[in-house]
């Protein structure tokens, strides 16, 4: 399993080698910038696991950064910034970033927050797996760059962000049985009622929308513990 690709954007040189020493030490490829055009530059380098953002940035700033990675990528953001208020925290997760994280901060915590994200993300448990990012089973294709489901017919089949983020966790584990604790943690950012009950009411629409294109769907359920997805799954 190669290491997670981070591309670190921070306009502070001292820091930017300091944070970018901190993840290398920990087992993390780092892409590091200064600016916002060196960022689409090692973010066209190759799959990216993570972005950390800092908010304040000469020129085109973190937030519009983030507003225009979200229009077409579901990369996981980390904001990082001299602005700890609350407010600042808000709209920074309101526009999509998985997490906030205000300097002055520690190695200790940098790490802990980068690691909760990309498990939260599941980038750790996919990119050994990943390749072109297409995942097949019974002839559908869920294509994970384009956060997209096809149909054996070819069909476009319509998911929620929650219904595909449940999707992916299932088919990364595959004939294995999942806990309903461990779908709740995978699908987390996207679930407004963190249950057992909401997980249950995902889980049937998934079902009835992959039953609708014809195919018996592969969700088993495992009483008392959680479901498995019981079809072999292929990537490319």
């Amino acid at each position: 399993m190669t290491s997670p690709v981070i591309v670190l954007v921070e306009d502070d040189p001292a820091l930017r080698t300091l944070t970018t020493r901190a993840l290398q030490e920990n087992g993390y490829v780092v892409r590091p910038c200064g600016t916002a055009p060196e960022m689409w530059l090692a973010m066209e380098a190759g799959p990216v696991d993570l972005v950390l953002l800092d908010i304040m940035l000469p020129g085109t700033s973190g937030i519009d950064l983030c507003r225009a990675l979200r229009r077409d990528s579901e990369v996981p953001i980390i904001f990082i910034s001299a602005k700890g208020s609350e407010t600042d925290r808000v709209i920074g997760l309101e526009l999509g970033a998985d997490d906030y994280l205000a300097k002055p901060f520690g190695t200790r915590e940098l790490i802990a927050r980068v690691r909760a994200v990309l498990r939260r993300g599941g980038a750790e448990s996919r990119r050994a797996e990943r390749g072109q990012g297409i995942v097949r089973f019974d002839g559908f294709a869920l294509n994970l760059p384009r956060r997209e489901l096809t149909s054996p017919g070819g069909a476009v089949i319509d998911l929620t962000g929650a219904e595909f983020d449940l999707l992916v966790a299932l088919t990364d584990h595959a004939q294995r049985v999942i806990a309903r604790e461990r779908l709740i943690e995978l699908s987390r950012t996207r679930m407004g009622d963190s249950s057992d009950r909401s997980v249950d009411v995902l889980v049937s629409r998934v079902r009835r929308k992959l039953s609708s294109a014809g195919k018996d769907a592969p969700i088993i359920t495992v009483r008392g513990i959680g479901y498995m997805f019981n079809t072999e799954v292929t990537r490319l």
